[in-house]
């Protein structure tokens, strides 16, 4: 894919690679694969987050390449300042107590709490229901990002909080996008809408 390639090539690449990661990834119904279930989970950490960046960063935000891609960065944001996304998850319960429970971070939020969450939300693309795991990554997008706004107003911030909620809402406003077009079941063999 070197040189940025052929755009029609690139979204089937996309489309495709994204579709068997998670057809594969759900193998037997009769039987979870925790090897495979781990891998997909760790898949950023194994191959870095550039290569899935060349992959998906630029499929549609509603197709199954664009949601993984989506739910891959928030993990890696996540792993990589568990703290701060704690705090904020806190701070944005209050505003967003739905969200809150749809989301499903345990009581009280920590670093390991929100570490979890990510993870089991990318075991949910294997194992659960594509369109719920997708809303559940939306849900903590969107509490975090409350939280965040409320940290817009902070001295010495000069508004990096209140783009980077503004990025976060319209992440999970993404993510809610893609669980309405991935309302279907995967490995029928049909095409997902949004990834034709």
């Amino acid at each position: 894919m070197s040189g940025g390639g052929d755009p029609a090539l690139r979204s089937e690449v996309a489309a495709t690679t994204a579709r068997l990661l998670v057809t594969s990834a759900r193998g037997d119904p009769a039987r979870e694969d925790a090897e495979i279930v781990s891998r997909l989970v760790s898949l950023a950490d194994e191959h870095g987050l550039e290569v899935l960046a060349e992959l998906w960063a630029d499929a549609p935000a509603e197709s199954l390449a664009g949601a993984l891609w989506r739910l891959y960065t928030l993990r890696q944001w996540v792993h990589l300042d568990p703290a701060g996304a704690a705090r904020e998850f806190d701070a944005g319960r209050a505003s967003a107590p739905v969200a809150e429970v749809v989301a499903g971070v345990g009581d009280p939020p920590g670093p390991d709490e929100v570490r979890e969450m990510v993870d089991a939300v990318l075991r949910g693309v294997a194992v659960g229901d594509v369109a719920t795991t997708f809303e559940r990554a939306a849900a903590f997008a969107r509490v975090v990002a409350a939280g965040r706004g409320q940290g817009a107003s902070a001295p010495g911030d000069h508004g990096h909080s209140g783009v980077s909620a503004v990025r976060l809402v319209r992440t999970a406003e993404q993510l809610e996008s893609a669980a309405t077009a991935h309302r279907w079941p995967l490995g029928d063999g049909d095409p997902a809408p949004g990834d034709t």
